[in-house]
């Protein structure tokens, strides 16, 4: 059986659980804290990154979109349900989408790390550079979901996997982000997808950070 190393806020890994449930791929989560020393992602990971997927014969795929793309090699649409849409545009513009989200995602986890300074050491210049990303991406998701149920074509995929990751993410490390205000309609969007079954198991809760990180 694949082992998934995970972290439970982490959209990233987010996105992998959601892939392989909706693929109906059967794995083996082991949930770490990336930021401790406990972890054992350096094992796997050159890069010390998670997720990483581990298959039977000890081989590790790393970084959630490469990992992705291998399932979609791996385990191909003719015996696994598709993530991606058949057609070369449609494929390319998921993909565009998933750009985004993690360009959203990388933004944001800089946030997060640059919050746990203490006071007076953070940079307010460093952090309004990171949320313009945030914003940015956010008003093109807004765009490209519009008011439909699915980002593309007429079934669940990358696309909407990576959004609804990435605004997951942002509700539970900042909640204090008005983007539901700002963009009802994606809000929306995104509820919809929250009431898949592969969602709902996989709503990302906060971890306690026992190392220190900055």
């Amino acid at each position: 059986m694949l082992k998934l190393i995970s972290a439970t806020p982490s959209p990233y890994a987010r996105k992998v659980r959601i892939t392989l449930a909706e693929k109906n791929i059967p794995f083996e989560l082991q949930t770490e804290v990336p930021w401790d020393s406990a972890t054992q992602k350096p094992r796997y990971n050159p890069l010390e990154k998670l997720p990483v997927l581990i298959f039977p014969d000890g081989k590790s795929v790393y970084e959630s979109h490469y990992i992705l793309e291998y399932l979609e090699a791996k385990y191909p649409s003719s015996d696994y349900t598709p993530m991606l849409p058949d057609d070369v545009d449609g494929r390319l513009f998921a993909r565009q989408v998933e750009v985004v989200a993690d360009g959203m995602c990388d933004a944001l986890v800089l946030l997060f790390v640059e919050k746990q300074r203490e006071a007076g050491k953070q940079s307010p210049e460093w952090q309004a550079r990171q949320m313009r990303k945030v914003d940015g991406g956010m008003r093109a998701m807004a765009e490209w979901a519009g008011t439909k149920e699915y980002m593309v074509g007429d079934r669940l995929g990358l696309a909407d996997v990576a959004t609804g990751s990435v605004c997951g993410y942002i509700d539970v490390r900042f909640p204090e982000y008005p983007w539901r205000e700002r963009h009802p309609d994606l809000a929306k969007y995104v509820d919809g997808l929250a009431q898949r079954q592969s969602f709902r198991d996989t709503v990302p809760v906060g971890q306690k950070i026992n190392d220190r990180i900055v």
